[in-house]
């Protein structure tokens, strides 16, 4: 797709992005795919329902992106975020990881499961938002009149190091996604398209041997849209184009050769480039986003895919709560759901940015890149979620008897991560 002018080209990308959203947002809401709810399926019921609508979604964006990228049709190395990157941030992958999926716990949802429930009238669902997105955008952006932010006064310094660097972070030789790992030249691509077409099909066959899966039409329904749609803002984000006399050029690379390219005084230059690589949806970044475009005065040039991706799902949660008449408005039922919802947005807005995504954003849309982070990321979150799943139900079901120490350790012999003679609680 390529257009004449870089303003045309932006609106394009970014209401492409508005719309796929919508279309994500009201299946999301009418099949109730969820991510947090996954995991509490199979860790309260033994039900890998949606766990397996998940996976279905994680193996759909993965075909697509394996076979449109072999074929020269998108492009995910210089994405954004930058999940093939060279620097393997694994320790951050994994605390990340786990921070998000206990906050995700705590506050009831995802960061999708957020906008979803906003569009929905959840207001409690609003206050997770404005945590989250501030804690987000203070984690990339320095705070007032300092060039520090949380991330480098909080994490910097023992995750990557501040010169003889950190055994949390891995600076490779080449791009961290799998067929890079296993091969070199022109063989990278030959290993991405095996790697990623026999990983995808592996998961459909797990997903789709279960019969009472087969027979749920909400859960197939619910990960087919949603990889489709990842597949598709991946395929937008990678092929918008200026044609600027006769040569093509990217979004990002007319912005950052802004004042070479651009002699049309109307148009507007945006304040950062790299929200105009190709990139899919993810949640945490964004909601930070929409703090950036809101401290300067919704100015266009902080306008970003990723913020309108935000306002897409909610627009389309929305109209699926009106037309299904499912809109209700919810609040806090006591004081404690407001702490915990408050505490668990505020692990999510550090875990999602300290893990480069979200259930989304590396659940589905880093692993369709196939890179190793966005894995390490996947287990972390779902592991994070387990085990505080397992915590509260021991501390709700023996009460002042345990202890909150004892009921971790207790989920963690659940989970085979400890000895059985370490066992403090007896089992439920």
């Amino acid at each position: 797709m390529e257009f004449e002018s870089f303003s045309q080209a932006e609106s394009i990308l970014l209401w492409s992005a508005f719309a796929v959203a919508v279309v994500m947002g009201a299946i999301v809401n009418k099949t109730n795919f969820c991510t947090m709810g996954a995991v509490s399926d199979v860790v309260n019921m033994g039900d890998y329902g949606r766990m397996r609508a998940w996976l279905l979604a994680m193996g759909v964006a993965m075909l697509g992106v394996t076979l449109l990228e072999f074929n020269g049709m998108i492009s995910a190395d210089d994405s954004f975020p930058p999940y093939r990157g060279s620097s393997l941030t694994w320790g951050e992958n994994i605390i990340g990881g786990i921070l998000f999926g206990i906050g995700m716990t705590l506050a009831s949802g995802c960061g999708n499961k957020t906008l979803i429930r906003i569009g929905g009238g959840n207001i409690k669902s609003i206050v997770v938002f404005l945590v989250i997105a501030v804690i987000a955008y203070f984690m990339v952006n320095p705070f007032p009149g300092s060039d520090k932010t949380l991330f480098s006064e909080l994490f910097f310094g023992w995750t990557r190091g501040q010169s003889g660097g950190s055994p949390l972070t891995i600076s490779l030789n080449t791009k961290q996604d799998l067929g890079s790992l296993l091969a070199s030249g022109e063989g990278v691509a030959t290993a991405r398209f095996v790697i990623g077409s026999a990983l995808s099909l592996l998961i459909m066959y797990f997903v789709f041997k279960s019969a009472d899966f087969r027979a749920s039409l909400d859960n197939i329904l619910g990960g087919l849209v949603v990889g489709l749609c990842i597949i598709a803002v991946w395929w937008v984000s990678s092929n918008v184009k200026v044609n600027l006399d006769d040569e093509i050029y990217s979004l990002r690379s007319v912005a950052q050769q802004w004042d070479f390219l651009v002699e049309d005084s109307s148009q507007v230059k945006p304040a950062d480039t790299r929200p105009l690589s190709p990139q899919s949806y993810t949640f945490i970044n964004p909601m930070g986003q929409t703090v950036g475009l809101a401290a300067n005065g919704f100015s266009g040039k902080y306008m970003t895919f990723g913020i309108m991706a935000v306002l897409g799902v909610i627009f389309g949660s929305f109209l699926w709560a009106i037309f299904s008449k499912g809109f209700r408005i919810e609040w806090f039922a006591n004081k404690k759901d407001f702490v915990n919802h408050f505490i668990g947005a505020i692990l999510m807005g550090f875990g999602g940015v300290l893990a480069l995504g979200c259930t989304i954003g590396q659940g589905v849309t880093g692993i369709s890149t196939l890179a190793l982070g966005s894995f390490f990321s996947f287990v972390s979150i779902v592991f994070g979620s387990a085990i505080t799943m397992k915590t509260q139900f021991y501390m709700m079901v023996y009460e002042e008897e345990a202890s909150f120490a004892k009921a971790v350790i207790t989920s963690l012999v659940d989970f085979k991560l400890l000895p059985s003679a370490m066992r403090k609680l007896d089992p439920v």
